[in-house]
């Protein structure tokens, strides 16, 4: 607009044809123009204004938007959410009221199945406490056996003891070397020498060893509860051949045997509590086929053992 003014005064001025009037109405022109500037500037500047404002509104605006999109998004999410969570609470429930009415419907065979088993469980219960009383009753009635059994057996382990000692003091007048008295399993073993008894090969009793077994048997005539085992023994040199008649050393040992048992049964012990037996060379004390080896080995043994009919009983009732 200022452009257009200057040009018009620069063209009056160059060809000087402009009249006063034309030149007043310029002025006016111009002064209405001027305004017009300044009106206009002005409206440029609040236009200016308010698009500033505008575009800080419009940014406002923007970023509102945005924090609206992202509530809503964030939102959308939490529903979502939510809605499954009711889902999964809707279908519990419904199972649930399917599980109760399956409950309801089974209830009353489970109690009746329960009640059974419950009696089942009793009449086991009865039957094993029953068992278990008598077994209860079993083991005492065991204990008092075993208690009974374990008297039996010390009275049995006295006597033996008390008869040997008895034994013992009746032959003491002979040599350790002649006689031994022992106890073993439960018996008492009164072992004789040869040299005590016997001359070499022979079956009659030596004057010394008819004493020895008097006074053994003196010992033992009152002992009714005894029996009394002879045991004859010799070593491996054979018997001479014809010897008394004898075949072997089979012979020897049965031989002397009973002729000790007749001693024992006529010096006062019944005849019916001895019994004569043999064993030959094959029960031997000492190994090997040395002169004193071969001398322990010619021995007579008499084995004492106390009647075992109390402990017999015993044990049979057992």
């Amino acid at each position: 607009m200022k452009k257009q003014i200057i040009g018009i005064l620069i063209s009056c001025t160059a060809f000087s044809c402009v009249t006063k009037k034309k030149f007043d109405d310029l002025n006016v022109r111009k002064s209405a123009l001027e305004a017009e500037k300044s009106e206009c500037d002005e409206l440029l500047k609040t236009a200016q204004a308010l698009n500033t404002k505008y575009s800080i509104d419009l940014d406002s605006l923007s970023k509102e938007r945005r924090r609206l999109i992202d509530d809503t998004t964030q939102t959308g999410i939490v529903l979502r959410k939510t809605q499954r969570n009711y889902k999964n609470l809707n279908d519990t429930y419904e199972q649930l009221l399917r599980n109760h009415d399956r409950l309801q419907t089974q209830s009353s065979s489970d109690i009746d199945r329960m009640s059974k088993d419950l009696s089942r469980r009793e009449k086991d219960l009865f039957e094993t406490e029953k068992k278990v009383n008598e077994l209860q009753a079993n083991l005492q009635e065991r204990e008092a056996k075993v208690k009974e059994l374990e008297r039996v057996m010390a009275e049995k382990d006295k006597a033996v003891t008390d008869l040997k000692n008895k034994v013992s003091k009746a032959l003491l007048s002979f040599k350790e070397s002649d006689l031994s008295v022992n106890v073993k399993n439960g018996k008492v073993y009164v072992s004789l020498s040869e040299q005590l008894l016997f001359k070499s090969g022979s079956t009659d009793v030596d004057k010394k060893g008819v004493e020895a077994l008097k006074k053994l048997a003196d010992a033992l005539k009152d002992q009714n509860d005894i029996n009394i085992l002879v045991e004859g023994h010799t070593d491996d040199v054979p018997v001479s051949k014809g010897t008394g008649g004898m075949k072997d050393n089979w012979d020897l040992s049965v031989l002397r045997a009973t002729e000790i048992a007749r001693i024992l049964g006529t010096s006062g012990i019944n005849p019916r509590r001895i019994v004569a037996s043999g064993r030959s060379e094959y029960s031997p004390v000492a190994e090997g086929k040395s002169a004193e080896a071969r001398q322990k080995n010619r021995r007579t043994e008499i084995i004492l053992s106390p009647k075992l009919d109390e402990l017999f009983q015993i044990l049979e009732n057992n």
